[in-house]
């Protein structure tokens, strides 16, 4: 195999990314993030095929990839996208067995996601938009913790089609092309409007988006980012609230109140009940300090 170079990948890696790009539909942000981690595996095997590398290759590739400074989730999200790789090529028959298999990364202290308490939110999005943007910008933040959005959701929304104001739903294309549709809160649907009357100056006569930068093309994902930080610095959060943030805080809020762990896993949009189950740990923590802050006989501070 030819020797491969920082931006080069072998010839069945492209192959196999070319497979989940059409037969699997996986995004291209998931195809970029795995392209980067048959990157490093290029890298490390230093010129290698893939298929003559063994189980104790792979572990000290982890190893080095510890030792870089690279996270035990991280390494742990390396190890699955090369673990993919090879069980494709077994499939091909350019390989005879998975040399990831067995080979587990270090364990990764388990850390809460951040959220909004929900008297912070409903300040946050209360607050009073100044100008034609910031009408826009209320309608994405409302929209996005409405319907526990995430960012490449939002950006993704076209003018026609997303959103059915009658019925209080709106439609979003997920990871790996799913599609749900999902209930949206009067308040959101209100901020919409109000955008919807101002879209068209700001929008260019073929773009399809349903939010627009001030030079009339689809928002990006950093723009919506950048926005939001905008927004909270002018409207006084007190703290760096990023997109994601607000889907979980979307997740907590609505388990706290219902309890129902099953649809609050609908109405994300998770393939499996075990990614929505972090918010379990969060409910209990605010049960948790209601316990201290209010039983008698609750530890002392």
């Amino acid at each position: 195999m030819q020797d491969v170079g920082p931006s080069a990948l072998p010839e069945i890696c492209e192959n196999w990314l070319a497979y989940l790009g059409s037969q699997r539909r996986l995004a291209p942000l998931t195809l970029e993030s795995y392209r980067r981690d048959l990157l490093r595996l290029s890298e490390l095997a230093n010129g290698r095929a893939p298929a003559v590398l063994e189980r104790h290759d792979i572990r000290r590739f982890a190893a080095r990839l510890h030792a870089g400074g690279l996270s035990g989730r991280s390494i742990a999200r390396v190890l699955s996208a090369w673990r993919g790789l090879y069980r494709w090529l077994i499939r091909q028959g350019l390989a005879q067995a998975n040399p990831v298999d067995g080979v587990r990364a270090p364990r990764a202290p388990r850390t809460l996601p951040r959220t909004l308490t929900p008297e912070q939110t409903c300040a946050m999005l209360e607050a009073e938009a100044e100008d034609g943007l910031e009408l826009r910008d209320k309608a994405m933040f409302e929209l996005m913790y409405s319907a526990g959005l995430r960012v490449s959701e939002l950006a993704s929304l076209d003018v026609i089609g997303s959103v059915d104001p009658a019925d209080e739903t709106l439609t979003v294309t997920g990871k790996r092309g799913k599609t749900r549709t999902v209930p949206v809160g009067a308040p959101a649907l209100a901020a919409l409007r109000v955008w919807l009357d101002q879209r068209d100056a700001w929008a260019c006569g073929d773009e399809v988006a349903l939010f627009v930068t001030r030079n009339g093309r689809r928002m990006s994902r950093g723009a919506i980012g950048a926005r939001l930080t905008r927004w909270t610095l002018r409207h006084g959060v007190g703290q760096h609230v990023h997109p994601h943030m607000l889907r979980h805080s979307f997740a907590s809020h609505v388990l706290q109140s219902s309890g129902d762990l099953r649809a609050v896993q609908e109405l994300l949009g998770h393939a499996s009940i075990r990614s929505t189950q972090v918010y379990t740990h969060l409910d209990f923590q605010h049960l948790a300090r209601v316990y201290d802050a209010a039983h008698p006989r609750a530890r002392k501070r």
